[in-house]
């Protein structure tokens, strides 16, 4: 992605005196800069990372259908909590790992996402909970959704990582494909150190998947205190997930 460059300051014709602003626009402009500024706190922000190794391939399609359910969902469960910006991050290959701008609009990132091909390679794990640490010391960043397979990391770094964005307020919810002893003891203290939650992920809890997938988002907007407003099986679920650290 390229980087955004640094707005130029417009400059007004010469010796133009300058004009004062009076107390009452003063006032009006403090107003609207904290009306402004409240917009941008009620909505959230949400990292969706994947693991597309080649040890994902045979599930890929359908995770992808998933996915892009979710991101059908941005913006029609979070109500008066605000607009949802979405990041995608993906890791494959020898050391591949691309992160997408945050949008409200989900299109671009559906078409990115099923544009993708998974590629041999080992885990980068580290890297993206780095990469959302560093995120969220910019502008907060409200959850982060991981969805893999496999784990081929030190888990004590992975760990460190984890607790230091539980402890920023950035709940990892890992849905783990398949029954890899390794990786699901690792994503479940992953979920358990950033007080997130912990799911299996198959083509039989599908649905139920693709339903807590809209639970993350409708958290990443409102919190906790959403979930129970709206108190879906999923939202319960999910409730149950965070204080659990898992469901199998």
């Amino acid at each position: 992605m390229g980087e955004e460059k640094t707005p130029v300051p417009v400059k007004g014709p010469a010796n133009v005196p300058e004009k004062r602003s009076s107390s009452g626009e003063i006032d009006v402009f403090v107003r609207q800069a904290k009306a402004v500024a409240a917009t941008r706190a009620a909505g959230g922000r949400l990292i969706l990372a994947l693991d597309a190794t080649m040890s994902r391939q045979p599930t890929w399609d359908l995770a992808c259908t998933l996915q892009a359910q979710m991101f059908d969902a941005v913006g029609q469960t979070g109500g008066k909590a605000g607009p949802l910006g979405v990041q995608l991050v993906y890791f494959r290959g020898l050391g591949e790992c691309r992160a997408s701008k945050f949008v409200n609009d989900t299109a671009a990132l559906k078409r990115l996402m099923t544009d993708i091909a998974c590629q041999g390679g080992s885990t980068q794990i580290g890297k993206v909970l780095a990469h959302a640490l560093r995120q969220t010391a910019t502008q907060k960043v409200d959850a982060l959704v991981y969805i893999g397979d496999a784990m081929e990391e030190t888990l004590q770094d992975l760990a460190v990582k984890a607790g230091n964005l539980g402890l920023r307020g950035v709940p990892v919810f890992v849905f783990q494909e398949g029954r890899d002893g390794t990786a699901e003891n690792a994503f479940r203290e992953i979920a358990r150190l950033s007080k997130g939650a912990w799911f299996r992920f198959d083509r039989n809890s599908a649905a139920t998947l693709a339903k807590l997938l809209t639970a993350v988002e409708l958290f990443a907007t409102g919190g906790v205190k959403a979930l129970e407003a709206r108190d879906r099986p999923e939202d319960r679920l999910m409730i149950e997930g965070m204080r659990g650290g898992g469901s199998a």
